[in-house]
């Protein structure tokens, strides 16, 4: 047993020399492997995760868009007059964009009715909103104007004939 125990240590020795001879250091390269992992995995995770993040920012400015649509086009059609109706829809594309934590600036409406007045029973009324979706974490105050793209949404509601 302690035969192969000093062939075992003279390996080993062996090993460490030609190491050594061959130019390889062993004290100044330790954990070098734990410091090499961390920076690539910073170098790849930062934009993976800011790809997460600008893909949820077009998706919730998406929802924001279609729930804005609908509600204006719906708030429109069951107003008593034009002039609160078009202050209807435009409440409840505010409430929409806030409730998706969007600025105000960035979302337009757009309403049509196919009739004049609008109001009249049987007409249809089309709200259409546009999104502009900024950057993730990119201060949209600034000036920059940096967006991701622009979401679309459309929705139509019929006027009733009792209201």
């Amino acid at each position: 047993m302690r035969r192969s125990h000093d062939r075992l240590r003279a390996q080993v020795s062996r090993l460490a020399a030609a190491r050594r001879s061959a130019g390889c250091a062993t004290a100044g390269e330790e954990g070098s492997a734990v410091v090499e992992f961390v920076a690539l995995g910073l170098l790849v995770l930062v934009p993976v995760v800011y790809f997460v993040l600008t893909v949820g920012s077009l998706q919730g400015a998406s929802f924001a868009a279609v729930g804005a649509a609908d509600h204006a086009a719906k708030s429109f059609a069951q107003a008593a007059d034009e002039e609160a109706a078009h202050s209807a829809a435009e409440a409840s594309v505010r409430v929409a964009m806030a409730d998706f934590g969007i600025v105000e600036h960035s979302a337009r409406l757009e309403l049509a009715c196919d009739r004049d007045p609008c109001l009249q029973a049987g007409a249809a009324v089309s709200a259409r909103v546009h999104v502009e979706v900024p950057l993730p974490l990119i201060p949209s105050g600034q000036g920059f104007g940096l967006t991701v793209g622009r979401v679309d949404a459309s929705a139509t509601q019929f006027v009733g004939r009792f209201r």
